[in-house]
């Protein structure tokens, strides 16, 4: 049944009808949890990041309350490699901590200190569209959709006063959400605000030529080697994220049934299509580059990593693949610790100075895991491959590796490429940045669960066949059911037989002798 209009207009009695909805679903699953894997086995990790270091600050969850949290909400990973298991569980624990409650609701937050700079309750909305992306695999979605609502409707009704302070992908998020939690009321209900945020946009950003524009530090990338703070550029960013956001509401809209309107987002995301891979395409460097001026003037002549996020939104066609070479090229992204933000060829890398938040080369989890997602929906793409599960098995893992200081699981907000370190470890407002996704790109990349909207179920790991000889993530609740997906080279580890498996609510479904892509169709939820 739709949300009635009467809804729209009562914040706290639509935050009533979606808890009770969500109250439903989780009663009509209690008969199913996690298949194969035992929570149990997994709380040392949490007791492990108790007793690490102080508890800075306490929001909506408490570290006492943390394990039990996670319990309830996420879905379990198990593999053979210790540190990669031990970042999972560790993403999830920081997560928890930014998940604080307000008179509006649940909301999150990018730092647990506060920023003069955020809006009211600390909220900032730059990393929104990871936020969302990450917490889309929750069991319980009250906190992103209250998080969402009071963006948009917290302020007397309208959008809060700095939701447009950053560009954003927001309704990519929330229909890439709906891939995985199936809520077609929420998602419609939110149209009229998505669309009236897009028309903001066109008015503030776009240009006669059809680019928008934005200044580096607006995109929460300052002192970039392509423009600067205040440099009013076409970057790949903004005009990435308007082409997802256009193809994500033609979706929504059409979900409405809302004929006209869809029509409208789609031609609008077709035409953006195509002024980006005619005018952000610099074909001297075989890359998505920023053009400076408003697009009105040259190439800034510098491969930087905000070339890959057109791949974040599957805009590319085939021919631009040749980007992707730079990432495994060490004069290209390649460094030791991970992907860089810029080349490391360019003679102005990490010439900028350190540690007033500068992307001039040094690497940050926010631009790593847009490349990584973008990466991997190429790799699921099903053209010609110009990338392998082994490049991108190596740079997950180099991610995993980054995200140690001082011999202690971290994430913080940008490190060194060359030492792993992190260039603000020591301050207080570093500490577990929520400024990144990362089981995200465990559950949808590597494992390889890949959301739809239909009922078919799609798994496509992107573990390499001789990397792991087991692996399992379970209790995931997608589309109302729990999924869970084993790995067992010789079926001696979990004792549930050999191979690659896809378990719906604890009936195997689907299987296969290697790893490699299995599509389990026409799913009903079982009672």
């Amino acid at each position: 049944m739709a949300v009635k209009d009467v809804i729209m207009k009562n914040n706290k009695w639509f935050y009533f009808q979606i808890s009770f909805v969500f109250f439903l679903c989780s009663c009509s699953r209690k008969d199913f949890g996690p298949a194969i894997l035992k929570s149990e086995n997994y709380r040392h990790h949490v007791e492990h990041f108790n007793r690490m270091e102080d508890e800075n600050k306490i929001n909506a969850i408490s570290n006492a309350q943390s394990w039990d949290w996670m319990k309830a909400n996420i879905p379990l990973f198990d593999c053979p490699q210790d540190n990669f298991q031990e970042i999972y569980y560790y993403r999830w624990w920081t997560f928890r901590k930014h998940i604080h409650k307000t008179p509006q609701g649940f909301i999150l937050t990018e730092f647990l200190v506060d920023r003069n700079y955020a809006d009211k309750y600390n909220m900032i909305s730059c990393a929104l569209g990871h936020h969302i992306y990450e917490g889309r695999w929750l069991h319980d979605q009250r906190y992103l959709n209250e998080y969402v609502q009071t963006w948009y409707r917290g302020n007397d009704g309208g959008r809060m006063k700095k939701l447009l302070t950053f560009s954003s992908w927001t309704a990519d998020a929330l229909f890439n959400r709906y891939k995985v939690n199936a809520d077609k009321d929420y998602l419609v209900n939110m149209l009229p605000d998505l669309d009236a945020e897009y028309k903001t946009w066109e008015k503030d950003r776009r240009t006669a030529n059809g680019l928008f524009w934005q200044s580096d530090v607006k995109d929460g990338m300052e002192e970039s080697l392509s423009g600067g703070r205040r440099e009013q550029n076409a970057r790949p960013t903004i005009n990435s994220y308007m082409f997802g956001n256009a193809k994500a509401i033609a979706e929504i809209a059409s979900l409405k049934k809302d004929t006209n309107l869809s029509l409208v987002y789609k031609l609008k995301a077709d035409t953006l299509k195509k002024v980006i891979e005619n005018r952000l395409w610099n074909n001297g460097s075989r890359f998505f580059e920023t053009v400076k001026k408003q697009g009105n003037g040259d190439f800034a002549s510098v491969r930087e990593a905000i070339g890959f996020i057109p791949w974040y939104f599957n805009l590319p066609d085939e021919k631009y693949d040749d980007a992707w070479k730079q990432v495994s090229d060490p004069a290209g992204f390649r460094a030791p610790f991970g992907l860089t933000t810029a080349e490391r060829r360019h003679p102005d890398f990490r010439t900028h100075g350190c540690c007033k938040c500068e992307w001039d080369g040094a690497i940050w989890p926010f631009a790593t895991s847009q490349t990584l997602t973008g990466m991997a929906n190429r790799m699921n793409n099903d053209t010609k491959k110009i990338l392998a599960d082994t490049t991108y098995y190596r740079l997950m893992e180099l991610y995993v590796e980054s995200q140690y200081y001082r011999g202690k699981p971290y994430i913080g907000e940008y490190l060194d490429e060359t030492t792993g370190y992190w260039l603000k470890g020591d301050q207080e407002r570093s500490r577990y940045y929520n400024h990144s996704t990362f089981n995200d790109l465990i559950i949808s990349g590597l494992i390889g669960l890949r959301p739809r909207t239909d009922q078919v179920i799609e798994v496509n790991p992107l573990v390499p066949q001789e990397k792991w000889d087991w692996f399992c993530l379970d209790n995931v609740l997608y589309h109302g059911k729990i999924l869970t997906i084993i790995w067992d080279k010789t079926g001696d580890h979990y004792k549930k037989g050999r191979g690659l498996q896809v378990l719906v609510n604890g009936k195997k479904e689907a299987s296969s002798e290697k790893i490699e892509r299995i599509l389990v169709k026409n799913q009903a939820v079982r009672r």
